[in-house]
Order: C-alpha cells, then structure tokens, then sequence
C-alpha cells in the first residue's frame, strides 16, 4: 500500500487518535517542490470541514517542530470518502462482503487489477471473488486498494435496465 514511512505513521497517528477520530491512513507523496502529505481520518459521525481544519492545525503545529521533512510538502486532511482506501489489513475485515478494486505490483493469475468481493480475511491473505474467479491475494502484493461505493453499483444495475428496455 501506498502508506507512508513508519517514522511518519508513528508521529501522526497518535495525534489523530488523541484528537478523537481514527487515523485511515496517511500518505505521503515527496516531491523537490511539491510533495504531499495526506491524512485520512474518519469518526462515527462522519467528517466535516472543522474537523479537517482541527487536526490539520494540529499537525501542523506538530510538523513544525519535528520537522521530520526535508523538501516542501502541502498538508492534506481529508475524509476517506465512500471509495476510501485501505491502508492496513483490518480495513479489509471491516468489510468482508463488499466489493473492493484492488490493483497489484505483479499479476496475479494474469490479473493486475481486480473488482472483487471480499471473502474473507486470514492472516495476511485477502480472499476476493470476481465473478465466477476467487483470488487469494497477499496484501503485500496489493499497490493500491480502494472500497468500490455501493452507489456506483447501483448506477450500473440502473443503467444496464435501461438499456435491456429499448
């Protein structure tokens, strides 16, 4: 995944969580002049732009100090959305049953991407249906992951019955 190094994680996410809210993932992005540094964060009763505004001044303040980054780098709070991404295994458990587009470093089964349900989760094996094909997928393997919204599955369905109907 595209997780940010450790040193990183283990500066902000504590942060996050002593603010209240869960800390999804953080990535980060280096670029000479404009490298980015984005936090994912989530509570149970959503996320609004003060709470992006809290934990950014938070961190801020934080980053300054610490400066644990050399180049220039824009800060970027942001809720996960409905097609958030997956940063750690657990994410995955959390929603066994629903679809999840997960692309790969190496084709697995000829595959580099694949839109699939989750199964189950063991260990550190993602198991995802596509079809009539079961994949058994290591998360190391995985280079991106992203929840697929129920709304675009629901578009689709809608769209594939107006078009059957003329």
């Amino acid at each position: 995944m595209k997780q940010a190094p450790e040193h990183l994680v283990n500066l902000i996410e504590p942060i996050v969580e002593g603010l209240g809210y869960e800390c999804v993932g953080i990535e980060y992005n280096p670029h000479p002049k404009h490298g980015l540094l984005r936090i994912y964060i989530d509570s149970d009763n959503g996320i609004l732009v003060e709470d992006c505004t809290k934990v950014s001044h938070q961190i801020s303040g934080v980053m300054d100090v610490e400066d644990p980054i050399i180049s220039n780098y824009s800060l970027e709070i942001s809720s996960p959305g409905e097609d958030r991404p997956f940063f750690k295994v657990s994410q995955f458990e959390r929603y066994i049953g629903r679809l999840v587009l997960v692309h790969l470093f190496k084709a697995i089964d000829g595959r580099r991407k694949i839109n699939g349900l989750i199964i189950k989760v063991e260990g550190e094996v993602i198991t995802l249906q596509e079809g009539e094909q079961v994949f058994e997928v290591p998360f190391i393997a995985m280079s991106k992951a992203r929840l697929v919204p129920e709304y675009d599955l629901l578009n689709k369905s809608i769209g594939k019955g107006e078009r059957s109907g003329k």
